[in-house]
């Protein structure tokens, strides 16, 4: 009993508990020097995250998804039509810096296939769904990064895509850890201490998000830090970005028929970029990789901003219909 009262604690103010799981990694970044070393724990801390997160998805929706082919229509059109055609906008305010605007690129053309599910959770969309789309995201930018980065570049970094941490990515963020939920779940229904395991699975999901918050910012803070002024002009930036596309995600989902569940996931798959697995390639530069890599990073501390924001906002943007929120409140208190 008291567990439960935690984890709806911990639910009910995890807006404020992320902004300051980001403020505290963000001093701790900056007074530490060495907590630089912390980004070795960043995809081991998501890839639990995502674990928890996969817990709590009946598998019935993943196959759901995966028939759902207006959603899927819908995420590419969000993700690789208009996208593109906003970031080439949002991205000639940088286009005098080169390493400044191949971040840039980098980061905002391509959608997030990992921490978006855990947000998208949390704010009520239908993450199932969601999950079951990523493999398709997956592809799709690892086979559209490189025009697009030719086409806003005129050819200077379209060579720098290569498939190694966007493989990584989908095998150990997320294979490996639907697998291990789906192993979870079917032993259950059998065996105590499974069942154990996915009741502490599904009561992490805060907790592990806080880890995964204070550690990114922990760990990335200083690369921000030494770029200092130069990454001014990408706040805004990034801020106009992130709420552009959730509310093109918002309008393109009601305009395409979506219920609600499904209409949140593409406002957040939108919204949300894979920072994380674009950071090898920024780094990977040979020119300015480090300021590349720095407008990388710098997005990221946006968006998770942003996110802890979104949690609340995009289930007012995109409300459940009145009566099946009202007979799920019926039903909680049935219980």
């Amino acid at each position: 009993m008291a567990g439960i009262r935690l984890r709806d604690a911990l639910e009910r103010h995890q807006i404020s508990l992320c902004l300051a799981a980001l403020a505290a990694g963000f001093l701790a970044g900056a007074a530490l020097p060495g907590a630089s070393a912390l980004q070795a724990l960043i995809n081991p801390a998501i890839a639990l995250l995502l674990y928890a997160t996969f817990l709590a998805v009946p598998f019935t929706r993943i196959r759901a998804g995966l028939l759902d082919l207006r959603l899927l229509g819908l995420l590419l059109l969000l993700n690789f039509v208009l996208v593109p055609a906003l970031v080439f906008v949002l991205s000639r305010f940088v286009a005098h810096d080169a390493a400044l605007l191949t971040g840039v690129l980098l980061v905002l053309l391509a959608p997030c296939v990992d921490y978006v599910i855990v947000f998208s959770a949390l704010g009520g969309a239908d993450h199932g769904k969601l999950l079951a789309a990523t493999p398709l995201l997956m592809i799709a930018q690892l086979l559209l990064l490189p025009p697009f980065l030719w086409l806003f570049t005129s050819g200077s970094v379209a060579g720098l895509i290569e498939p190694g941490p966007f493989l990584e990515a989908l095998v150990f963020l997320i294979l490996l850890p639907l697998a291990a939920a789906a192993a979870t779940q079917l032993l259950a229904g059998r065996r105590p201490a499974f069942r154990a395991l996915a009741a502490a699975g599904n009561a992490s999901m805060v907790p592990l998000m806080l880890v995964v918050l204070f550690t990114v910012a922990a760990s990335q803070t200083r690369r921000v830090l030494e770029e200092g002024l130069s990454l001014a002009w990408l706040v805004p930036l990034y801020a106009v970005f992130l709420a552009v596309m959730v509310l093109a995600g918002a309008f393109t989902g009601r305009a395409g028929g979506l219920d609600y569940g499904s209409a949140r996931a593409l406002a957040f798959s939108g919204a949300t970029r894979n920072s994380l697995v674009v950071l090898p390639l920024a780094l990977a530069l040979p020119d300015a990789g480090g300021t590349a890599a720095a407008a990388v990073v710098t997005q990221t501390f946006v968006e998770l901003a942003g996110m802890a924001l979104c949690i609340r906002f995009i289930p007012q943007l995109l409300p459940r219909p009145a009566g099946r929120a009202a007979g799920e409140s019926n039903r909680r208190n049935r219980r």
